[in-house]
């Protein structure tokens, strides 16, 4: 069996799945099912004007943006934090919500809006949370939602190596938007909670020894070998970038290794 739900999913799945073999919850030997809740360090995002290139114009979906990869803590770099950031940004022309605070109305309005608006780039960094057993997901059995199921419960606080990071992730970007010679460089400082970059990881974390992990290699419940477990929650470590294809990456390695396994017999 697979299972791909979401990092908090596959926990509250697990956690849900009790009996005598598994009272703490399906796969839970090693005590760290629901434990070690990451997502990415997101503390705002910076924004500028760009002058000229009034005649540039694009149609269509773009590819992507930019992307400026983790520097800090790499190499001769260091820092009073562990690990690090990388940036997502692009280029845009002002689309019609430029209008919204203004005053005009009507043809006015409409003759404004069917000039392209100014360039602006912005970027937002993307940063590491360290995997703290702190950080969990459980059941409160005591509550129980409109279908009789028990509701979980998320404890999962940015802590202090985060919070030493945003420094540098807001600064930074600033810095090079500015040395960039962009105009009207503006960092907006947002309060930062886990979750808000919906990039949810851990709680099944993958690792060699049992008694520390819940998942091989594979992707495998360590005590039960025909249950793979593909989502966010097998991630023992974050990294900065968006893990969407590490999961796809993982997903065919493990269906792969499944195949191989049920050939020999072996699930």
């Amino acid at each position: 069996m697979f299972l791909c739900a979401s990092a908090l999913g596959s926990a509250y799945i697990m956690l849900n799945s009790t009996s005598s073999r598994f009272p703490n919850g399906f796969g839970n030997d090693s005590g760290e099912l629901g434990h070690n809740i990451m997502d990415h360090n997101k503390p705002g995002n910076s924004n500028a004007n760009v002058e000229g290139h009034l005649d540039v114009a694009y149609t269509g979906r773009r590819p992507n943006g930019f992307y400026i990869p983790r520097y800090r803590n790499v190499g001769k770099d260091k820092r009073d934090y562990l690990r690090g950031f990388g940036y997502q940004g692009r280029a845009a022309r002002s689309n019609y919500s430029r209008f919204n605070d203004t005053p005009l109305m009507g043809a006015e309005l409409k003759k404004a809006a069917l000039e392209p608006g100014p360039w602006t780039i912005g970027m937002t960094a993307f940063g590491e949370i360290l995997p703290y057993h702190e950080n969990h997901a459980k059941l409160d059995r005591s509550n129980k939602d409109k279908h009789g199921l028990p509701l979980l419960v998320v404890d999962a606080v940015v802590r202090e190596n985060e919070i030493k990071m945003q420094e540098d992730m807001r600064n930074d970007a600033a810095e090079m938007l500015e040395a960039s010679g962009y105009k009207n460089v503006t960092v907006r400082s947002d309060s930062y909670n886990v979750g808000n970059s919906i990039h949810e990881m851990g709680t099944a974390r993958m690792g060699a020894d049992p008694k520390k992990s819940v998942l091989n290699k594979f992707n495998q419940v360590h005590a039960c070998k025909n249950v793979f477990v593909t989502d966010g929650s097998f991630m023992p470590s974050s990294g900065c970038q968006n893990p969407s294809l590490t999961y796809m990456a993982f997903t065919a390695r493990a269906a792969d290794h499944a195949v191989s396994e049920l050939k020999k017999g072996n699930l």
